[in-house]
């Protein structure tokens, strides 16, 4: 008998900003396949006696290959138990999840996709700001800002990106946003443009910064690596209700 798997978003971390159905899932899982941003406390709410499996896959560190997660879902879904993926963030958002979709779908297994909180949404709320206003914000985009090289993405729109009216977020732009930026302000945008760095959200490190994408660039060409998860916003908005 095949089992099911879900696919739930654990957001950035802080287990309150889990859905009530992903935690739902967490304590029924026989299972749980979880990455190293969806680890910590989310995962006391799993069952007592669930097998607890970690897949995470971070920039700069050993990291567990795509093909062997899609194996290790296929293989426990095999035996009939019931799986959680548990992704950082919500799972459609740069998470990978069409690989394992697709897996899941060739093995003819079931599954369901729990949507959570994404850490656009985090950072602005934390920062205190919105998204979108309305006539001069009517417009958000993510765009990831690296590649499977790990390197900036040579082919993103940046017609698109430089548009002073939009709001612009950068995932898993720490390294490259120095030469994102560059591209950014060659196209068009003015260095001026306000910037909100945001690490480590929902957890007791969390960091806000709010800057330019000229002087965010800078800080971050002489920064050193660092291994916290960070998200960038830019864009008129990301410079307002200073805290």
């Amino acid at each position: 008998m095949s089992g099911f798997v879900s696919f739930v978003s654990a957001g950035p971390g802080d287990p309150e900003l889990l859905t009530v159905k992903g935690a739902t899932r967490l304590r029924e899982a026989d299972v749980v396949l979880y990455d190293d941003l969806a680890s910590g406390a989310i995962l006391d709410l799993a069952r007592p006696g669930a097998n607890l499996v970690a897949v995470g896959k971070r920039a700069g560190r050993p990291s567990t290959k795509q093909h062997h997660v899609n194996r290790l879902l296929v293989d426990y879904a095999a035996t009939g138990a019931r799986v959680v993926r548990l992704k950082s963030g919500d799972a459609g958002i740069f998470g990978r999840l069409e690989e394992e979709i697709e897996t899941l779908r060739e093995a003819g297994i079931g599954y369901e996709i729990v949507p959570g909180v994404t850490s656009a949404c985090v950072a602005a709320a934390q920062a205190g700001i919105p998204l979108t206003r309305r006539h001069t914000s009517r417009r958000v985009q993510f765009v990831t800002g690296a590649d499977v090289t790990g390197e900036l993405p040579p082919n993103l729109n940046w017609a698109a990106l430089a548009d002073p009216e939009a709001t612009t977020v950068v995932y898993m732009g720490r390294r490259t946003f120095p030469a994102l930026a560059a591209k950014l302000i060659a196209h068009g945008l003015a260095p001026s443009t306000p910037a909100l760095f945001a690490e480590s959200l929902g957890r007791p490190d969390e960091r806000l910064v709010r800057t330019t994408i000229a002087e965010l660039a800078e800080q971050l060409a002489r920064g050193r690596a660092a291994s916290t998860a960070a998200v960038i916003l830019f864009g008129a908005l990301a410079g307002e209700y200073p805290s």
